[in-house]
């Protein structure tokens, strides 16, 4: 009986941070996927961090912030930290945020002469 309490206990605990983790981590569903936008500019910040990261550019005269892959991804890909620092060209192709102006996720980015599937 007290093994059956201790594995209920560890179950219940076990199920509480899968679905905290699960709800921390976002769908994609915010992101407008019907259409396709492509945005150049210039970067002026950059977070190379889990779970994603991200920079922050002008394009059309706005800033916008614009989700990336996480940085394993970009790296064994072939983005490094370095090649989207402030000041970087940049051409990012992705979907904008339903109800954030000025957000998008990208599905690629075009760089230094490369462009880098980050999808």
């Amino acid at each position: 009986m007290k093994i059956f309490k201790l594995l209920l206990i560890f179950g219940l605990c076990a199920s509480a941070l899968f679905s905290l983790s699960v709800k921390a981590h976002h769908g994609w569903s915010e992101y407008e996927q019907t259409k396709l936008v492509k945005l150049s500019g210039k970067v002026t910040q950059n977070g190379y961090e889990h779970p994603h990261g991200f920079i922050k550019f002008d394009a059309d005269g706005k800033e916008w912030i614009v989700i990336l892959a996480p940085p394993f991804r970009m790296e064994n890909r072939g983005l490094s930290k370095s090649d989207i620092t402030a000041g970087s060209q940049v051409s990012v192709e992705g979907y904008i945020n339903r109800t954030k102006l000025h957000e998008m996720r990208a599905e690629r980015i075009m760089v230094n002469n490369k462009t880098i599937e980050l999808r």
